[in-house]
């Protein structure tokens, strides 16, 4: 990244707005824990996941619709759990959240490493998905907590930091299969998530010893001291989320941006690029969204409306730009490479505007079950567009073509209903 976007992260603050020496330290320290959990826990899972097909085909001899029903019930039980998991996350606090979550996925990795059969890989992917509906509510909530002027430079920081690492990860993945196998791949995996555990459980002891200070915005979520009555507390924050019908709108607005994130996993690959051509691909769409966070995290861009809608009207046209790409020559591979750019920045618009809109709105006390209920809607699209994309792309080349336009569509369409900002009412 060039050195004026590092500056961009850490120059954020708005002109004239106080800090306290006491949070501001605060707040670094948070930051700086959320980086390293990023990098590790990137690190383990998408060296691990960047493989796992082909392990489940190829060494576990599963058939492919085994192998589906294992990838979808790691999705399926991580999208169901989100709601609640992520209002168990503001009674608990982010770090105590994090460090379950962490533990959570060091047992589904060290499973994987053991496992040879379905039963005891369907047990790997709910603990998968047990754990990734822990660790997003608690390392974005940790992030929510922070002050506003810190808030949009750390989700710059981490969401590039996730970026980068998702690009190497794979292959620090591959050079570990080809030395060892998949058993010691999962292994290291499980310990790149023991680390990230640490680093939780660290900051939750640090901030257990700090003082309460005066109340204000963040107080709770800075001291993350777990609150009394846990099971009520969980069930009366998704309660509270569900009644609150502006945010609701809201989260339907934006359901469809995991999805049309997501299926260029599926898509450009079905439109006969092969592995070189995919991965390049992968690799200039998470080069182009990590570089754009800089400029949406200066000057808190990321809360305008017009940012989220540029951000899905840029990945409804990467769909138009990839509708008469089919995989064949050099021309096809340049417009591959359009399409990565208008894809990856997209997403870069996308995901910070959408975080720092539900940070904004949401109560301290109530970050972890917005950004639940969020992810709930958002992976329940997931599943059913998936399904959909996939079924149109099997009907033939007129399917594969309506799948396409449909994507460009809906994101045209989501950004009409993103026109208006989700506001607090007073």
């Amino acid at each position: 990244m060039p050195t004026g976007g590092m500056a961009a992260l850490r120059t954020s603050r708005p002109a004239g707005t106080p800090r306290s020496a006491g949070r501001d330290a605060a707040d670094r320290q948070a930051i700086a824990v959320v980086i390293g959990v990023q990098v590790a826990t990137a690190l383990g899972y998408y060296a691990v996941m960047g493989h796992l097909v082909a392990h489940l085909r190829d060494d576990a001899g599963l058939l492919a619709g085994t192998i589906g029903l294992v990838l979808g019930t790691r999705f399926l039980v991580q999208s169901v759990l989100q709601p609640l998991l992520g209002a168990l996350t503001d009674v608990l606090g982010p770090p105590l959240s994090g460090v379950l979550a962490c533990g959570l996925r060091v047992a589904s990795f060290a499973l994987l490493a053991t496992a040879d059969g379905p039963l005891g890989l369907l047990g790997a992917a709910c603990l998968l998905g047990a754990g990734g509906s822990l660790y997003q509510p608690a390392v974005q909530a940790l992030i929510a907590g922070t002050s506003p002027a810190r808030r949009p430079g750390g989700f710059a920081a981490y969401l590039v930091s996730g970026q980068v690492t998702a690009v190497v990860a794979p292959l620090a993945g591959l050079a570990v299969l080809n030395g060892g196998g998949f058993g010691p791949l999962a292994a290291g995996a499980a310990l790149c998530w023991a680390i990230a555990g640490t680093l939780f459980l660290s900051l939750f002891l640090v901030q257990r010893r700090r003082p309460r200070t005066s109340p204000g915005p963040g107080a709770d979520q800075a001291l993350c001291r777990p609150r009394a009555g846990t099971g009520v507390e969980t069930l009366r924050g998704v309660a509270t989320v569900a009644r609150d019908r502006a945010f609701l709108r809201f989260a339907v607005a934006t359901a469809a941006s995991m999805l049309l994130a997501g299926a260029t996993t599926t898509v450009v690959p079905l439109r006969g690029f092969g592995p070189g051509w995919t991965t390049l691909f992968f690799c200039v769409a998470a080069a182009v969204t990590a570089l754009v966070q800089p400029w949406c995290a200066t000057g808190s861009r990321a809360d305008r409306p017009r940012v989220l809608q540029a951000g899905m009207l840029l990945m409804g046209a990467c769909y138009l730009v990839l509708l008469p790409l089919d995989g064949g020559g050099l021309p096809q591979a340049v417009g591959l490479v359009a399409v990565a750019a208008l894809g990856g920045a997209g997403q870069g618009l996308m995901q910070p505007s959408i975080f720092q809109s539900i940070a904004r709105y949401a109560p301290p006390e109530r970050v972890g079950a917005h950004l639940g209920v969020f992810s709930f809607l958002s992976g329940i699209t997931v599943f059913a567009g998936g399904l959909v994309v996939g079924a149109l792309f099997d009907a033939g080349p007129a399917g594969a073509t309506t799948a396409l336009a449909a994507l460009a569509v809906l994101g045209a369409v989501s950004a009409a209903a993103c026109a208006r900002p989700l506001t607090r009412r007073p």
